[in-house]
């Protein structure tokens, strides 16, 4: 029995990562890069994908500053959750916004404003782009402006994004204890 279901389990994590839209698979590894690595901005990540969390970046006078929401492609977090890895071509969109604390009838809030940009990371397994500077150790890495969507910011991820990831590069470079929906 125990057998079988382990098989179930591959056949569903399989099937997840195949045929799910936005997921890669062995002929397409993503639709959001383009044949030099280039990195594009998803659309309806927010209405489309699934949830994975909010950080709140703390103001130094009290309250939050920023608000970090992270979504990615349906089918990554039932892929995730039975083999504890991020599928291959797994996109993870982190939207960056902006905050403002007041007070209210339930005490000091702080609540999201507007969008300041997103960061996007593309999980590549097989080091598809060597030789491109947004691309190493076992990810894309890209930045994209608010008032320009269309154009990534970043040049260089070892010297603009893994330095902020290295308390994480224990679990592949993510924060994962920020997303329990992982781990349910």
């Amino acid at each position: 029995m125990c057998l079988r279901r382990t098989a179930n389990v591959a056949v569903l994590v399989m099937a997840t990562l195949f045929l799910l839209p936005g997921v890669a698979s062995a002929d397409d590894f993503s639709p959001y890069v383009g044949d030099d690595g280039s990195i594009t901005l998803p659309e309806n990540f927010r209405t489309e994908w699934d949830f994975l969390g909010t950080w709140a970046v703390a103001a130094d006078e009290g309250g939050a500053e920023a608000f970090h929401n992270v979504f990615t492609q349906p089918g990554t977090i039932g892929a995730f959750r039975a083999t504890g890895e991020f599928p291959d071509g797994t996109v993870l969109v982190k939207e960056l916004l902006e905050a403002k604390t007041d007070g209210m009838t339930t005490g000091e809030v702080s609540y999201a404003t507007e969008v300041t940009g997103w960061f996007v990371m593309i999980k590549d397994q097989e080091g598809r782009y060597a030789d491109n500077p947004l691309w190493g150790d076992g990810w894309g890495w890209a930045l994209f402006y608010a008032d320009d969507p269309g154009a990534t910011v970043n040049e260089d991820y070892k010297s603009e994004c893994i330095p902020c990831h290295i308390p994480a590069k224990k679990d592949d470079w993510v924060y994962i204890r920020g997303y329990p929906v992982l781990h349910e």
